[in-house]
């Protein structure tokens, strides 16, 4: 027998064969890696990985800035980019047409022009953020007056997709509270799922360093507050503490200043990086929902955060980490009080790795997305049989 997207309909007995739609970069790759390693230990699901292609030149092309325009944004290039993503996402989707029994679509941008698809089988959208949100934290521009007006022209596209949706998957409150809120997605449709990371059960042994180590991890230094990190420590810090930067861009060398631009995502050397870590700090202001965070709390490393998005969430404040409010002046005494006490920085790193075994481990939430899965194939099958 099969359902109205082409696929099998499986009775209990059989596994459900879910296709995974992903945009599988960044924080989202850290995600996907997580699902991928224990789902396929889950016998209650065939899963299959299909990768929204990386950006070419139709997607550059049609997500280029507007000069001008750019700086009010005014130029719709998120919501350009995000509609040529999904007409790339929608022709692997027709091609796979008939090779599954429910969709998972991650993020909602990748299906701007999936909704048929999406209503005519049992699917589950995920996201990390709503449109509203994301259009607010863009990390090449800041928001202007134009933004929030541009809001009926995003939801025209993406409201038709949370109405498609058999049912929705938040990875936290915070985007639960816009979803609930701005685009009117009931409780009984929504769920929040904090899409973890794979915890590792033990860790390398820690490494007392010479001199206190903050470590920053980001591709982009100025998008992910680290231009602002290394700023304050070629400034206070250089003759005191070592600073180890992760990310893809040139820096100039300095005392005290390590850059590593070769580490790639899942890198093997980051736990040893990790070991030897005082204060893992991570003053973005643009990020969702923070991998690199849980990545440190996951190798028991206390956390200074900015306050922002779904981080108040999964950093606590006062017992895995400190969070600042965006300010030097916040981001230095947060730092110094972890550096100047090395007890407190210890304690918040054992509750930060407490804290993600218990809530941020990928083996359950990917589990309670199974979960979640099988409830939605569930749910259209009792609508297309009523």
């Amino acid at each position: 027998m099969t359902n109205s997207s082409g696929g099998q309909t499986p009775n209990r007995t059989n596994p459900l064969r879910t296709l995974f739609l992903s945009e599988n970069i960044g924080g989202h790759a850290t995600m996907h890696r997580g699902i991928q390693a224990n789902i396929e230990k889950d016998e209650r699901v065939v899963a299959r990985f299909l990768n929204v292609p990386a950006t070419g030149r139709v997607r550059r092309v049609a997500a280029a800035q507007i000069p001008g325009l750019a700086r009010m944004d005014l130029d719709l290039q998120a919501l350009r980019g995000q509609l040529a993503l999904s007409y790339n996402a929608n022709r692997l989707l027709n091609l796979s047409s008939g090779t599954y029994d429910i969709l998972h679509a991650y993020t909602q941008h990748s299906v701007l022009l999936s909704t048929k698809v999406l209503r005519a089988g049992p699917s589950v959208v995920s996201t990390d953020a709503s449109g509203d949100q994301v259009a607010r934290l863009l990390p090449y521009r800041d928001a202007t007056s134009w933004t929030d007006r541009q809001s009926p022209l995003r939801h025209r596209f993406e409201q038709p997709v949370w109405d498609s949706a058999t049912l929705v998957v938040t990875k936290s409150e915070w985007a639960a509270r816009s979803l609930r809120e701005d685009y009117g997605i009931g409780s009984d449709r929504l769920r929040v799922i904090p899409m973890g990371i794979d915890v590792p059960s033990e860790l390398p042994e820690r490494v007392s360093p010479a001199r206190p180590v903050i470590t920053f991890i980001g591709r982009s230094l100025r998008r992910k507050g680290g231009q602002q990190l290394l700023d304050i420590h070629r400034s206070r810090w250089a003759d005191r503490v070592d600073l180890h930067l992760v990310t893809k861009e040139s820096v100039e060398p300095g005392p005290g200043l390590f850059v590593h631009n070769d580490f790639s995502p899942g890198d093997a050397r980051l736990p040893g990086l990790l070991a030897r870590t005082t204060v893992f700090a991570f003053p973005s202001d643009v990020d969702t929902f923070g991998y690199a965070v849980l990545e440190a709390m996951a190798a028991g490393v206390a956390v200074v955060a900015r306050r922002s998005a779904a981080v108040p969430e999964i950093v606590v404040e006062g017992e895995t980490g400190l969070l600042t409010d965006g300010s030097d002046a916040s981001l230095i005494a947060s730092v110094e009080k972890l550096l100047d006490d090395p007890g407190l920085a210890h304690r918040m790193g054992e509750a930060g790795r407490a804290r993600a075994l218990s809530k941020y481990n990928a083996e359950l939430t990917t589990a309670a997305l199974v979960e979640v899965l099988l409830e939605a194939k569930d749910v259209f099958d009792a609508r297309v049989g009523s």
